[in-house]
């Protein structure tokens, strides 16, 4: 499995970056807004477990799957390391198998980070599923691919890489190993395969107007210029127009009374 292969590496890739950190806090920041110390949330796609552990270090009760076996081994481990070992628990089981957890209590809120629902060609199952666990007016938080990214335009045009930063406006596309699917939802799409079941909120863009991966070493070489822009990015991510143009967009929804 190519998520097996990719769990030793994953922490170095992203999360470690400097801009990684960046937009990862940034979510953070909209997840503590959203959900509370007590609370049963379900993480979906969840990686090696930084979010999980996150919410579980502040008093969240974290349920946190993910469809590779390696990942949950390393969250595992993340978990055991952490103070909320308590109130944590990490299972392997791929987004498209939720139906699985329908026995168990509903929970409080749910949310998936960073790309993962853009491996899943189907969110309107994803959706019928996530709208059996979650409690009526719960809410789902959703990072996915943005579409239009001014700062790749940018990046590749310097390149002369003309035709990659219209590789985001594609319906699918595939890595060059040619072992990942990647599905570029639009805001539209999402909402109508989540609808009936859950209302779009609201909509805020996660690296706006701080630059994305490709100027790592630009962000390293100037941190305090990338640490103004990232606060600006609080500033503007939730504009109307601007809010469309990050590097990720985040949706937040809330669950239909049942």
């Amino acid at each position: 499995m190519y998520w097996d292969d990719a769990a030793g590496r994953y922490d170095q890739v992203f999360p470690n970056k400097i801009v990684g950190q960046a937009q990862r806090e940034a979510v953070w920041r909209e997840l503590e807004k959203v959900f509370r110390p007590g609370q049963h949330i379900l993480e979906i796609n969840c990686g090696t477990g930084i979010d999980a552990v996150h919410l579980a270090e502040s008093g969240v009760r974290v349920r946190a799957c993910d469809i590779s076996p390696q990942m949950i081994e390393l969250a595992r481990r993340r978990l055991a390391s952490s103070e909320a070992r308590a109130v944590a628990d990490f299972r392997v089981l791929a987004t498209e198998e939720l139906a699985a957890l329908r026995d168990g209590p509903r929970f409080d809120g749910a949310f998936s980070n960073f790309s993962g629902l853009n491996c899943v060609q189907d969110l309107s199952g994803v959706a019928l599923n996530l709208a059996s666990l979650l409690k009526g007016g719960a809410r789902l938080l959703i990072c996915v691919i943005g579409r239009w990214v001014p700062w790749e335009f940018v990046w590749h045009f310097a390149h002369s890489e003309f035709r990659k930063p219209f590789e985001r406006f594609q319906r699918v596309s595939v890595s060059r190993e040619g072992r990942v699917k990647t599905y570029h939802h639009s805001v539209a799409a999402i909402e109508r395969a989540f609808h009936p079941h859950f209302r779009l909120r609201r909509l805020r863009g996660i690296g706006v107007v701080m630059p994305p991966g490709q100027f790592e070493r630009w962000a390293a070489r100037f941190p305090d210029l990338f640490k103004r822009l990232a606060q600006t990015d609080r500033l503007l991510g939730g504009w109307p127009i601007l809010r469309r143009m990050g590097d990720c967009t985040l949706l937040e929804f809330e669950r239909e009374a049942a």
